[in-house]
């Protein structure tokens, strides 16, 4: 059987994520305790018929029972079944808001306040992250949209070839907290300044053609492009699936957009299965439209 352990912050969609796995055909549970681990795997192998993919939550709040990280992946590790961890992550700005509108008290907060627990938690569950096989940062996708999305990333998880994800992003809405590579994309001039391009974006062409015309940027390009594909075998043999790189600029319209694009069709030339979002785009025309209208009035 295959068993996918689902943990992460709280806050950031365990039992949304449960929910549309459950939808996927997984058979699903929730906060199982780790010392349940092998028992359950045992369970599903002996039903009839058989149960070939089963998902469960393990997360921080193993903590409450006493058990440290290390303790809980020692449970994992003796499993003898093929399995694979998703880690759920979010920024920590985001979790605090979430927590603060449902008005629920965070496990492992002190007297329930989300500022601490969040803290905490992030150091109970590194251990757990760094041991991830992939990490999804659920920060800017909402409720609604989180199970479309895990319908992309879990047949990513289980292909032989590596994914790779490139994404856009601005700077000033915070860095993507699931990104394994970070390319800073603010070292060009921003085409924002020049009115012909302040409303267009890193798909159009007047704006790639000036992003990607800038000194040193084809070398840079360059550069990156060896770089990754030189890694890809290392990170494979790490057994990674899913290989995040988050091109950041400013605001996450122009630069950064521009340049994972042009990153995304060399490595697609290159036979590499590539998926690419801008996680920002859209908000950041928004905000320029907001600017221009306050200025105009």
């Amino acid at each position: 059987m295959d068993l996918l352990i689902v943990t992460g912050m709280s806050g950031a969609g365990k039992s949304l994520a449960l929910k549309s796995l459950e939808d996927m055909g997984f058979f699903c549970v929730d906060n199982l305790p780790s010392p349940m681990l092998h028992e359950f795997t045992t369970l599903c192998e002996r039903a009839n018929p058989p149960i070939r993919r089963a998902a469960v939550t393990i997360d921080s709040r193993e903590s409450l029972l006493s058990r440290s990280p290390e303790m809980v992946l020692n449970e994992i590790r003796k499993l003898d079944v093929s399995y694979k961890i998703l880690f759920l992550d979010a920024r920590d700005d985001v979790l605090r808001k979430r927590y603060n509108e449902t008005r629920k008290k965070h496990p492992l907060g002190l007297s329930g306040e989300a500022e601490s627990g969040v803290r905490s938690e992030r150091m109970y569950l590194s251990v757990m992250r760094d041991l991830a096989d992939s990490v999804l940062d659920t920060s800017d996708i909402p409720s609604r949209e989180l199970s479309s999305c895990l319908e992309k990333f879990i047949p990513e998880m289980d292909r032989d070839q590596m994914t790779i994800v490139l994404s856009s992003f601005g700077y000033k809405r915070g860095v993507p907290v699931d990104a394994d590579m970070v390319v800073d994309m603010r070292f060009i001039e921003n085409p924002f300044y020049y009115e012909n391009m302040r409303y267009l974006s890193g798909l159009d062409e007047p704006v790639r053609t000036f992003v990607l015309g800038q000194p040193f940027v084809k070398e840079y390009l360059d550069s990156l492009e060896k770089n990754v594909t030189d890694m890809l075998p290392l990170f494979e043999k790490q057994d990674k699936h899913i290989l995040r790189i988050c091109f950041g600029c400013t605001g996450g319209r122009h630069r950064s957009v521009a340049a994972a694009e042009e990153m995304a069709n060399r490595l697609r030339n290159r036979g590499q299965a590539v998926r690419i979002y801008h996680r920002d785009i859209r908000r950041e025309l928004q905000d320029i439209e907001s600017r221009t209208e306050k200025r105009d009035s």
